[in-house]
């Protein structure tokens, strides 16, 4: 007599780790879906069935974030120290392996499914890898290491990276080397106030421009430009804004007129190509916060805040009035695209400059501790004011996207 040991089921599929935020809007659509009759419940059951709630998962991405970053950095670390017990020639050749090693283990073990969050540690060591890559060759052919052009070549090359393997974390990297390399080849060697507004505001335009751009190929690297150049933005309008009694002039060094090239091409590209309209909008007011700063930077309005006068007044009204503009709009941007990082930047831009403008303007009228009163007051309005208007946005938009019964039947 022969005994049938039965087949154990087949082990289930590991499932995927998303937020509690995501998990709970994938409920509502699968539940409206099958209410709509387009999934049965077993389908319905399956779908939910491969994600679950993640906990730890902030905590998890931090650490890899911060190891990554705390590898590369000191992969350069070390290629600046000019380790002087290994030729160059060695030196370059074991950077350089270094960075294929780690370039080709992050995309072997994207190509086998590994976790993401491994994946994209090992892609931001490679993208600081190339950091230490350029800077040992550039050691190599003596150039100084403290040439604005090694970080632009070093944001260049992350960024070809990033296009290359669709990779968010070498883009963070690229942004922060073209940001770097653009403000620092811009305002060096004597800026004027005017150069300083100006390099700060159309570099946020160009990355505006790509955001528009990438919005019809990759919305997660559309997202990280866009935070990119609000927050450019928000600085060269808060830079503006300060009392600084200076002549309006600008310099033609040949970045400042390449900047302005790369501005018009991105802007014109992403107008053309940017399918959706809220881009639009976002460009046009990037162009108008350009027009606002420039006109902030050339009104003398007199550098001394002990003194002030109906220019200073008039100064300081158009710039809280542009820039709370600049600020609200950010945050309605941040809700219409559901962007936490949006909503935070102008959230904070709002508080320094509020913070900032008190201190240096109603510090004059307002004194000792009735000023941290008024302070603490318009704080706490604007951040109430803030918020209210932020969730009835919200709110108004769920209620416009939410199908009627009509639109359901229609369906």
């Amino acid at each position: 007599m022969t005994t049938t040991v039965p087949t154990p089921p087949p082990p289930a599929p590991p499932t995927e780790a998303v937020s509690g935020r995501h998990l709970e809007w994938l409920r509502t659509e699968v539940s409206e879906w099958r209410a709509d009759g387009l999934l049965t419940d077993a389908q319905a059951a399956s779908i939910l069935g491969r994600y679950h709630e993640s906990r730890v998962f902030s905590l998890t991405r931090l650490l890899l974030a911060l190891g990554a970053v705390f590898v590369g950095v000191g992969v350069i670390w070390l290629v600046a120290a000019n380790i002087d017990a290994l030729p160059p020639l060695v030196r370059f050749v074991g950077v350089t392996a270094l960075w294929l090693a780690l370039l080709v283990g992050a995309e072997a073990l994207s190509s086998r499914g590994s976790r993401r969050l491994l994946v994209g540690a090992l892609r931001i060591m490679a993208a600081f890898a190339i950091g230490g890559v350029v800077f040992q060759a550039a050691q190599s052919l003596q150039v100084p290491a403290y040439e604005a052009t090694l970080v632009g070549v070093w944001g260049a090359a992350a960024l070809l990276q990033a296009y290359a393997f669709r990779a968010v974390g070498p883009l963070v990297v690229g942004v922060a080397g073209f940001v770097g390399w653009s403000l620092w080849q811009g305002l060096t060697p004597d800026p004027s106030f005017a150069d300083v507004v100006f390099v700060v505001v159309l570099t946020g335009l160009v990355a505006l421009g790509l955001a528009a751009l990438d919005d019809t190929h990759h919305r997660a690297f559309a997202a990280v430009w866009r935070a990119t150049g609000a927050a450019l933005l928000l600085a060269g309008l808060f830079i503006s804004a300060l009392p600084v009694d200076d002549d309006f002039t600008l310099s033609g060094q040949w970045w400042n007129l390449t900047l302005v090239g790369l501005a018009v091409v991105a802007l014109a590209a992403g107008a053309l190509r940017g399918r959706e309209r809220t881009s639009h909008v976002e460009l046009a007011g990037g162009v108008v916060t350009l027009l606002l700063a420039l006109l902030l930077a050339a009104w003398s309005a007199g550098a001394s805040v002990e003194e002030m006068t109906l220019a200073t007044w008039a100064h300081t009204a158009v710039a809280v009035v542009g820039y709370v503009a600049l600020a609200v709009g950010v945050a309605v941007l941040g809700t219409l695209r559901d962007s936490r990082t949006l909503t935070s930047i102008s959230t904070l831009a709002l508080v320094i400059f509020t913070t900032s403008q008190s201190f240096t303007v109603f510090a004059a009228v307002i004194e000792g501790a009735w000023l941290f009163l008024f302070l603490g007051l318009v704080l706490l309005g604007t951040g109430w004011a803030f918020d209210r208007g932020r969730r009835r946005l919200a709110a108004a938009i769920e209620t416009d996207t939410t199908p009627t019964p009509t639109d359901g039947a229609a369906r």
